[in-house]
């Protein structure tokens, strides 16, 4: 799991982010920038900061990231000035981030603990800076919470951001659509419940689907990532014998790939083979397990996939061998 600096969470084309990069880069002061963010709008000072912390990241500046992101946090507590809240908030925010990149997990839970307690003083605000930044620290804060295995504490986190940007999304698909997708992914490593994390990808799989509509590469990078982590989740559940579970992340990952690959793939291929094999390890649906694998037989073929056609093949016998339950012959020959 990325922080929120992660370049896929946010789409954006902000000229003025831009500009103050270019002043940045050439030299300007931690005190101009300080008086330039003073003067903007929140969600340029949400740009603006998040461009400067990752052109530092790109150039592996991580300390000299967190040194001026400090300073500037430093300069801005001395100010006491409460029409500045919104740029100090937003400053911690990116402090927050670049600490958790860089390891420092205490000082980071201090850093979001301030600015949280900041941005409670108006808990009533529905904007779209103040919502964007509040899902994007609760996104961090997950994480934190997750790094000290705090994983209710987590989910509540990341369930609550989620919701932040469903809302924002609605508000402005192209530049949040990636984040809701990307604060979905990770909640698939945070749930402990698998039954949870399926309901959950139930509840956004509308929202999400309608995303892919668009074509934006942020959108279909988060979804790529989204799948490989469906395909993992499954993988993992087929490999604890938890089949029924292992069906639900096989088939959310299928229809996530099917909308950013129209044409046929071997990844599709292969998450259906995945699928077939989960869905003839449960009872009641074997036989579609079997239906499904016999046609992916012929797309196999058709896609010249010689190590995934052997791979159904086996599978298929495996199903069909009457071969001796040692196991079950025993409970039945000495009951309890």
């Amino acid at each position: 799991m990325k922080t929120s600096l992660d370049p896929v969470f946010l789409v954006f084309e902000n000229k003025t982010a831009h500009n103050l990069l270019d002043n940045y880069k050439a030299g300007a002061t931690i005190f101009a920038l300080r008086h330039k963010l003073a003067n903007a709008s929140l969600l340029t000072i949400i740009d603006s900061t998040r461009t400067i912390a990752n052109h530092l990241i790109a150039d592996d500046n991580i300390s000299k990231a967190i040194a001026q992101f400090s300073w500037l946090n430093t300069l801005f507590t001395r100010s006491h000035r409460e029409s500045i809240a919104d740029v100090h908030v937003a400053i911690k925010q990116i402090l927050v981030a670049l600490l958790i990149e860089d390891g420092k997990v205490d000082l980071a839970m201090g850093i979001a603990a301030e600015a949280l307690s900041m941005m409670v003083q108006n808990s009533r605000r529905k904007d779209e800076g103040f919502m964007c930044l509040l899902a994007m620290l609760l996104y961090d804060l997950a994480q934190i919470h997750c790094i000290k295995k705090e994983f209710k504490q987590a989910e509540r986190d990341i369930a609550k951001s989620m919701k932040l940007l469903e809302k924002l999304s609605k508000i402005n698909q192209q530049r949040y659509g990636a984040a809701h997708i990307t604060a979905l992914n990770a909640s698939t490593s945070i749930y402990r419940s698998r039954v949870d994390q399926a309901n959950l990808l139930a509840q956004y799989q509308e929202a999400t689907t309608t995303y892919l509509a668009e074509v934006n590469s942020g959108i279909m990078d988060a979804t790529t990532r989204l799948i490989a982590s469906l395909q993992n989740e499954g993988n993992t559940l087929s490999q604890m014998n938890r089949h029924r579970e292992a069906i639900h992340f096989y088939t959310r990952a299928l229809k996530y790939l099917t909308r950013i690959e129209p044409e046929f793939s071997l990844q599709q291929l292969q998450l259906s083979i995945s699928l077939g094999e989960a869905l003839i390890q449960t009872k009641n649906t074997r036989d579609k397990g079997v239906h499904l694998l016999n046609t992916m037989l012929h797309k196999a073929t058709k896609l010249n996939a010689t190590d995934e056609h052997k791979r159904i093949v086996q599978i298929l016998l495996n199903a069909r061998s009457n071969r001796l339950d040692i196991l079950g012959l025993w409970h039945k020959m000495f009951p309890k």
